[in-house]
């Protein structure tokens, strides 16, 4: 069986559009983390937008495996470029869990 694990919540907090890239999200972590192989599910104003990946995640500068709850990041969420100031991007993870009887 499959379940899914929320990791965090994460608030947008400043779309830039870089012209080779698409559009990256400034974002703040709110709470838990998320790291390079996390899902994200998109919500504007508590409505889903979109389901997808991660396909870059930066702090600072540099790449980043995962950013942690208090800091900021950049995150380009593959094959989607209509953020806004405001969504909240809800991280998470499919694990699989073994049947029991």
């Amino acid at each position: 069986e499959e379940r899914e694990v929320v990791q965090g919540h994460i608030n947008v907090r400043q779309v830039f559009k870089v012209s080779r890239f698409g559009t990256i999200a400034g974002c703040f972590v709110q709470d838990g983390l998320i790291n390079r192989q996390s899902r994200l599910r998109l919500f504007r104003d508590n409505v889903l937008v979109y389901e997808g990946k991660v396909e870059s995640l930066q702090r600072f500068k540099d790449q980043a495996r995962e950013v942690a709850a208090g800091f900021e990041c950049g995150i380009k969420i593959s094959g989607y470029d209509d953020i806004k100031d405001g969504d909240v991007i809800e991280a998470y993870t499919i694990e699989e869990v073994a049947r029991t009887m």
